[in-house]
């Protein structure tokens, strides 16, 4: 897809240096739970650009992007995106990304860090479409608590860890083994290297989760 401008519908704070933006649906865009897009600007006079994960179960007239930001650490384009608000525009380009949701009857997802938004999404889509869900997320300061509640209370299993916690006892509460069982992982890379290492020790196949490095 080339880059297509759309407008914000939306900014909500979904956390601790952390909003949710949603953005109208182009005319022709499709995207899947899991997938990404670039988002990009002219800020001081300078082209910037950055991948997020859609966060929405589905891209039906609205879709959304979790960002989180590092108030120490923020730049020029970081401080563009804070700035935000209902009917500004933005530009996308997208979508991209082949480790997203297609259906599958039980879905695992891990997430790490910002890795949360596609896994509420993916686990909201997967519930809605009448199969299972499991998250388990490991975080300083948690994201998308309110979702998190609303899976749980939707028959999800949901784990919510402390950034030092170790994962592997979720880990092995969640896999079960069955053949249509697709595993997810979302994060930073050390987050996903520890979610592959519990994998294997819970005895299942990390080589076969669908997984996306934020860096």
């Amino acid at each position: 897809m080339d880059p297509i401008e759309t407008t914000v519908s939306a900014v909500h704070e979904i956390g601790p240096d952390a909003v949710a933006i949603e953005l109208d649906t182009p005319t022709g865009f499709d995207a899947e739970p899991g997938q990404f897009v670039k988002l990009s600007a002219v800020v001081d006079g300078t082209e910037e650009a950055r991948f997020y994960t859609i966060s929405s179960l589905d891209v039906g007239g609205t879709f959304e992007l979790t960002i989180s930001y590092d108030p120490d650490e923020g730049g020029p384009f970081s401080e563009y995106l804070l700035s935000l608000s209902a009917d500004d525009t933005v530009t996308i380009t997208g979508p991209f990304g082949s480790d997203y949701y297609e259906g599958e009857r039980r879905v695992v997802v891990f997430a790490g860090g910002p890795g949360i938004g596609p896994a509420v999404a993916i686990a909201e889509r997967a519930i809605a479409d009448g199969g299972e869900a499991a998250v388990v997320y490991r975080d300083d300061v948690p994201l998308h608590e309110d979702r998190l509640a609303s899976l749980a209370t939707a028959g999800a299993t949901v784990f919510v860890l402390g950034k030092t916690d170790s994962l592997e006892d979720a880990v092995g509460d969640v896999l079960t083994g069955a053949d249509d069982e697709q595993l997810f992982i979302y994060g930073f890379a050390d987050f996903l290297s520890a979610a592959e290492a519990a994998i294997a020790v819970a005895g299942g196949d990390p080589d076969a989760a669908k997984a996306e490095n934020f860096g």
